[in-house]
């Protein structure tokens, strides 16, 4: 007979282990198939076939028939086992060429990489033939020591404890501040009988500097910096990479109208005018108000994700009891392994109330096994020969033996926590427009605004009377050309700080 290959098939459109039982079921029927491993939560299947009888595009064809969708993946990378492993013991280059020229012999081994200065060895391997606990085996039979160099279930950067508490921070600062401002504003909007109230507010302490402003001035200075410092540091990080995000608009419109503010004031006060300006104070402590907390909503929504995905990592099992098998199904002798270190081929006996280390198949004994953690489903499920069982669910009465089929990372927990981990990674689709759209939406605001800038003092200076009417009360000492810049720069400030809450709508 000819040497059977393996191809690997990328299978949509499956729900749950009865579509896996079905698929491979069928499949083994087929002439010329040796062995079929389908994993669920990857989508994925392996397939050995003798090439005489059949090909993989015969067999995507067959599992389309069972009404599936079957592509053939054509790089096998992804689909190699892989393992880093720490070496002590190494002393010189010598010893980096003796393991890796032992690895490289060995049946079953692609690729071996080690490194001196780390201690670290990097090998793929076809899971098939070899797995880790044998190459361990082979480097300590060349006399030095092995370990699988542990990777911490990485649950630590998806806590966003760091964002919750700086945007926390952030929002109660701008919010101890924003809120004497808003009072502020309503105060000054009620119509007052003897306008007693308001007048104390607008009395001037030294000519040009009315008590209100310079309130304003205190509140939104500590605002500006205290509650808006992490969106200056968004902004910077994205103009960085040359992109503007929303971070950029609201820094960008609550800087200018801080700025502009503070210098009508300080003209104001050397030209020691009766009236104190209309200034833009009470913008920023609003709009860094309202951003903070839905960022901060955002990040305690996506931490409970992550709770549960500590959780989920929480169930793994740590421990297995590889058996070796004799004639008719008894057991030579038991080694209690990591779980990282089962193989697949393992035998792996469970007794009852252990967890199952790894997916598999039951070969010997009757049991049932609570899946409830992982399918939901509250029952026990029967396991008796040929039934699949799934790692992270509990045995519940009998002893049984299980051959693994899927280790490491290739268990339906792993690659739920993935999945859980990768969502989290990525972005909404609706964000990704947002964030499309507002890559396009903030040059074309500052544009905007520039334009209205420019277009005011073109027209202030050809015919002053159109904006003569917007300063009835003028003072004759300030010059015309100071009246249309004042005039253009108000406009041009109130069209960057009115596109802002839009960053609202889009959040």
């Amino acid at each position: 007979a000819a040497a059977a290959q393996k191809c690997f098939l990328h299978i949509a459109g499956m729900t749950c282990a009865s579509c896996v039982s079905a698929i491979e079921r069928n499949l083994q029927k087929e002439d010329g198939i040796v062995s079929v491993l389908v994993a669920l939560m990857a989508g994925k299947a392996e397939i050995k076939y003798r090439p005489q009888f059949i090909q993989p595009l015969e067999i995507a064809q067959l599992i389309e028939n069972l009404g599936f969708e079957a592509t053939v993946i054509e790089d096998h990378a992804e689909t190699e086992g892989s393992v880093e492993l720490l070496i002590t013991g190494m002393t010189c280059a010598s010893c980096v060429h003796n393991i890796e020229s032992r690895l490289m012999r060995t049946n079953g081994v692609f690729y071996a990489s080690v490194a001196l200065a780390t201690c670290k060895a990097h090998i793929q391997f076809d899971p098939e033939v070899t797995g880790p606990r044998d190459i361990i085996k082979i480097i300590e039979e060349i006399g030095f020591h092995a370990s699988l160099a542990r990777r911490v279930p990485n649950a630590h950067n998806l806590d966003h404890k760091k964002e919750i508490q700086q945007w926390r921070k952030s929002f109660l600062c701008s919010l101890v501040f924003g809120i004497p401002v808003l009072i502020l504003m309503i105060y000054m909007l009620i119509p007052d009988g003897k306008h007693h109230g308001s007048m104390v507010l607008e009395q001037n302490l030294i000519p040009g500097l009315s008590v209100l402003n310079l309130l304003f001035f205190v509140l939104c200075t500590f605002v500006q910096f205290l509650g808006g410092w992490y969106f200056y540091v968004q902004a910077y990080k994205s103009l960085k990479h040359r992109t503007a995000n929303m971070d950029v608009l609201i820094v960008l419109a609550t800087t200018i109208a801080y700025v502009y503010s503070c210098v009508i004031l300080v003209v104001a006060i050397a030209e020691k005018a009766e009236k104190s300006p209309v200034t833009f104070f009470d913008t920023p402590p609003m709009l860094f108000v309202f951003i903070a907390l839905g960022r901060w909503l955002e990040h305690i929504a996506k931490s409970k994700t992550s709770e549960a995905l500590a959780k989920l990592i929480s169930l793994q099992a740590t421990e297995a009891t590889v058996v070796t098998l004799g004639p008719d199904h008894s057991i030579i002798r038991e080694e209690q392994v990591a779980v990282e270190l089962v193989q697949r081929g393992d035998i792996v006996k469970v007794v009852p109330g252990g967890k199952f280390p790894v997916d598999g198949k039951v070969i010997e004994g009757n049991s049932m096994a609570d899946e409830s953690l992982i399918t939901g489903e509250a029952m026990p499920v029967t396991k008796k020969p040929g039934s699949t069982v799934i790692a992270g669910s509990i045995n519940a009465h009998g002893s049984v033996l299980v051959n693994a089929t899927h280790v490491g990372n290739d268990t339906t927990l792993s690659q739920i926590v993935k999945l859980v981990e990768e969502a989290q990674m990525s972005k909404a689709p609706i964000q990704q427009l947002a964030d499309k759209f507002s890559g396009y939406f903030v040059p074309f605001i500052i544009i905007i605004s520039t334009v209205t800038l420019i277009a005011w003092i073109t027209i202030g200076f050809i015919n002053f009377d159109i904006i003569q009417k917007y300063f009835p009360n003028q003072s004759k000492h300030v010059s015309k050309a100071e009246v249309v810049l004042r005039f253009a720069f108000q406009t041009s400030i109130t069209v960057l700080s009115i596109a802002c809450p839009c960053s609202l709508g889009l959040a």
